[in-house]
Parts: C-alpha cells; sequence; structure tokens
C-alpha cells in the first residue's frame, strides 16, 4: 500500500549515558540497631504499629517511583516508526493540501516532535514536517522495530580512505572515499582495521580514518532538480522513472526494479523502458554511449566506478551532483553524492 503517493525524491544523504555518583550503601551499625530496638521496646503497641505502618508506606513509595531509564536508540530520545507499505509522505504543515517536503521509506525512523490531531510533527534526516499519525509508531513497538533496522556505519574523517582487498596497507587499493561519506562498516574495529562495503564490493578501511556509529534509515527530502538548458523531456522523465525506486531492495543478479536488481540490472530495467537495452554488465555498459568528461555530464549519463580501471559499479547521474543507484544488499536503491568515490568513466547513452 502506498500512503499518498510522493513526486519523485531527490536527496543528498548517541546513546545518553546516565552517569550516577557512586553511593555508599547506608548500614546501620549494631549500636544503633540496638538502641532503635530499645526504643521500640519502650513504646505501646499501638504506636509500634503506626511507626511500621509509616515506614512501610514510605518504603512501599519509594518502591513505586519510576526509575529513569536511558531508552534512547540511535540518538532519538522519541522514536518514532514509519508502518507503510511503500512511502510515508512528509508534509510541510498538518494537511494534505501542504507541500510534500520529504518522505520516509518502510521502517524509517524519526524524532516525534509533537501531535496535533491526526497529524504528527517530525523531524527526520533533514527533514521537518508533519506525516498521519495512523502510520507512526512509538514506544516499545517502535524500539523493536528498530532493534532489527539498525546498521554500523563508518564515518570518513580524512580527505581520501583508502578502501582495501586486506587488512593491510601493503594490500590493493579498491577504492577511493571522501570526506565525510558513510559506508557500511560489517565489523567494529579489529586490530585497526574495520571491514566495510561500498556498493557492492568489500574491502578494509584503516580504524583511525572512520567513526563508526549505529544508524536507522531516514526520511528523504525533496529537492528540486535544477536542469540546464538542452536537457531533454526524454532524460527529465528517466530520472524521475529511475527515483520512484529509491528504497527497493538491491538483489545480486536481479533486474527487478520492486523485488530487487544489482547495480547494472537497475539501470538495465530503467533504459529499457525507454527503448535502450544495456548488457547487464557494468563493465560493457560504458561501451553503449560515448564517453564524456565529468564536468559534463547531464541528468541520464551514466557513472562507473571501480579499482583501477577495472569497472565494477554503475550509477545514473540525476543532476545537481547527485546520482541514483543499487548499492549494496545493504543499503539497496540509494541517492548519493556522485563522487562519493572517483568515477572512472562517465558515459552519455542517451545521445541527446
Amino acid at each position: 500500500m502506498q500512503v499518498e503517493q510522493s513526486e519523485p525524491v531527490f536527496a543528498v544523504g548517541a546513546a545518553k549515558a546516565l552517569s550516577v555518583e557512586n553511593t555508599e550503601p547506608l548500614t546501620l551499625t549494631s549500636g544503633v540497631a540496638n538502641v532503635l530496638s530499645d526504643y521500640e521496646g519502650e513504646k505501646s503497641v499501638g504506636e509500634i504499629a503506626v511507626a511500621k505502618s509509616q515506614t512501610n508506606m514510605v518504603t512501599a513509595g519509594q518502591q513505586e517511583e519510576p526509575q529513569e531509564e536511558d531508552t534512547d536508540i540511535c540518538g532519538y530520545s522519541n522514536l518514532g516508526i514509519a508502518v507503510v507499505d511503500d512511502t510515508l509522505n512528509i508534509r510541510e504543515n498538518a494537511s494534505t493540501d501542504s507541500d510534500i517536503v520529504g518522505k520516509m521509506t518502510p521502517n524509517a525512523a524519526c524524532e516525534i516532535v509533537g501531535t496535533e490531531g491526526e497529524w504528527t510533527q517530525i523531524t527526520s534526516g533533514n527533514v521537518t514536517g508533519y506525516v498521519k499519525s495512523e502510520y507512526i509508531v512509538s514506544g516499545d513497538e517502535a524500539r523493536t522495530i528498530a532493534e532489527g533496522e539498525k546498521k554500523l556505519i563508518a564515518t570518513v574523517n580524512t580527505d581520501t580512505l583508502r578502501v582495501r582487498t586486506q587488512a593491510t596497507t601493503d594490500a590493493e587499493i579498491l577504492a577511493l572515499v571522501g570526506n565525510g561519506e558513510q559506508i557500511t562498516a560489517l565489523s567494529q574495529a579489529q586490530d585497526g582495521w574495520v571491514q566495510v562495503e561500498v556498493d557492492d564490493v568489500q574491502g578494509y578501511v584503516s580504524a583511525e580514518f572512520v567513526d563508526l556509529s549505529e544508524t536507522l534509515p531516514t526520511a528523504q527530502s525533496m529537492t528540486e532538480l535544477k536542469y540546464g538548458s538542452g536537457v531533454s523531456d526524454a532524460r527529465v522523465s528517466l530520472v524521475a522513472y529511475a527515483c520512484q525506486f529509491v528504497g527497493n531492495p538491491y538483489v545480486w543478479g536481479g533486474t527487478s526494479l520492486t523485488n530487487g536488481a544489482d547495480c547494472s540490472g537497475f539501470t538495465l530495467s530503467i533504459f529499457a523502458k525507454y527503448g535502450i537495452y544495456l548488457p547487464h554488465s557494468s563493465r560493457a555498459q560504458p561501451n553503449c554511449g560515448t564517453i564524456i568528461s565529468a564536468s559534463d555530464a547531464q541528468p541520464g549519463d551514466l557513472f562507473f566506478y571501480g579499482s583501477g580501471n577495472s569497472i565494477s559499479h554503475v550509477a545514473i547521474y540525476i543532476g545537481n551532483g547527485q546520482i541514483v543507484h543499487a548499492s549494496n544488499e545493504t543499503t539497496g536503491i540509494i541517492i548519493s553524492n556522485a563522487f562519493y568515490r572517483t568515477p572512472i568513466c562517465v558515459s552519455n547513452v542517451l545521445g541527446n
């Protein structure tokens, strides 16, 4: 079920620790205990009963006082999760007449700001707006879903990160990743290295050059593509069509835009709708067009990535320095910075 079919999306992509002072347990010495016992012995039975009752009441009250717990998950203090089959529109104001400012895919997370009638105000990723309350769950239900959706992410903290085939500086370089980019981490740091996945290629990076954190999927913002003059309607249509499938799964060898495709299967199926038939191989697809400079790329051109001159990944340029691509099994079909890796080449397949 799709909730309020949204327009194409073009996106640019702590736990609190309770610190408690150490306190010594209150222990009565034998002398104090004896004095209290003697004092109690001088009271009447009625007085003793009243005193004990008051003590029990205080104790019971202390036991019933709720304890503050750290329930934050991935930095959310009031976690909400989108429960939809397709996408959930985020609107600027609490009305279906309001502009769509973003969308949430199934199980995407948000911070719940407040509720206004049938609408809930949220913040998710870089998007703040309103969603229909019936499609957001919170509390224990949201935390349970979040536990299954958490992903370990490595954020690059150096100018250029080298992804290598093995956990050694002597190993071959698979890819170069720019500062601030996020890639999937497959493990915690071990012996100074972190195993990562860049698109559909696995490798290793030096642990000192990445910051590891757990994240949840978030909303994608709506931005308008600014096409230059001379961009054909076919290019505009192709890019809009491709972005409709953001959030769908990656499947190795697949060509289904809904049930799963790999990188070349995704481009193959997108271009087939427009009468252009590409081979199911990222290495072969550049030959189906004219090689151009990345600076001359227009929406609909293909960006190719890999190691050295060996191509292993392909994406569709959508304008504004962004690409849409079937990245890997962890992230599925996503929108990324076109230069999150250094492209090997760019090919103009549409020719117009």
